[in-house]
C-alpha cells in the first residue's frame, strides 16, 4: 500500500501547481496536523484515497470548519485494507490553547483507548502530530515528544509512528526525516512523504 504522509506545510507541487503524479497510486493520505483545513478538502478532489487527519497544535479553527471529506481519527483507529491507523494529535501543552496536553493529559487520552486497542488487537501506524519523547523531537517545551507514545511502542510494536510539529528548520543539521525505535519505524511528515508498506 502507498500512503501518501503530509504535515505541517501545505505542498505547493500539490496545492498550487497540483502536480497530480504525486497521486499515482496512493491509496491513503495521512495528515499529521497544522494544515489549512482547504488544502486538505482540495486533495479529495483528486484522489480516491482516503484522507485521514490528527489535529496540531495550530488547528483551533477545525472545530468550525473541518476538512471536507476527510476522516478525523483523533482518539480513535481507522482501518483501512486491513491497516489500522490510531490517532492521537496534538502537541505538548506550552500555553493556554486547545489542541495542547500535558504528559499525564496524553497518558490519560491513551488509557481511555484501552478497549479499541483490545478490540482491534493493537494498531499498524501511529498517527500524531507531535513526536514521542526522545525521537525526533526537540529539547525546548513546545517541541518535546509525548512518553506515552513510547509506552504505546513498546507494548504493541507498531510498523510506524507518524508524525509531524518538528520542522527541518528548528533541528538545523540534525534533521532526520526517518529514525528507528525498535521494532517501529518513525517518520516526520514535514511537508510530504511517501511510505510503502
Amino acid at each position: 500500500m502507498r500512503i501518501l504522509v503530509l504535515s505541517d506545510i501545505a505542498d505547493k507541487a500539490l496545492w498550487d501547481y497540483l502536480d497530480r503524479r504525486l497521486l499515482e497510486g496512493v491509496e491513503l493520505v495521512l495528515a499529521c496536523g497544522d494544515l489549512p483545513a482547504e488544502y486538505l478538502s482540495f486533495l479529495t478532489c483528486f484522489t480516491q484515497a482516503p484522507i485521514l487527519y490528527v489535529r496540531g497544535n495550530h488547528d483551533e479553527g477545525y472545530e468550525q470548519h473541518p476538512p471536507e471529506g476527510c476522516v478525523c481519527v483523533e482518539d480513535d483507529i481507522y482501518v483501512h485494507q486491513g491497516v489500522r491507523v490510531l490517532g492521537l494529535g496534538g502537541s505538548m501543552r506550552y500555553k493556554p490553547g486547545p489542541n495542547m496536553y500535558s504528559d499525564r493529559e496524553m497518558n490519560i487520552r491513551v488509557l481511555k483507548l484501552w478497549w479499541k486497542l483490545h478490540r482491534h488487537r493493537g494498531f499498524d501506524i501511529l498517527l500524531a502530530h507531535a513526536p514521542a519523547l526522545g525521537v525526533g523531537d526537540r529539547p525546548d517545551l513546545p517541541h518535546r515528544g509525548f512518553q506515552a507514545f513510547l509506552r504505546l511502542m513498546d507494548r504493541y510494536h507498531p510498523r510506524y509512528l507518524v508524525h509531524g510539529h518538528v520542522h527541518p528548520q528548528y533541528a538545523a543539521l540534525n534533521f532526520t526525516r526517518v529514525l528507528e525505535y525498535g521494532q517501529t519505524t518513525v517518520v516526520n511528515a514535514y511537508k510530504r512523504y511517501f511510505i510503502d508498506l
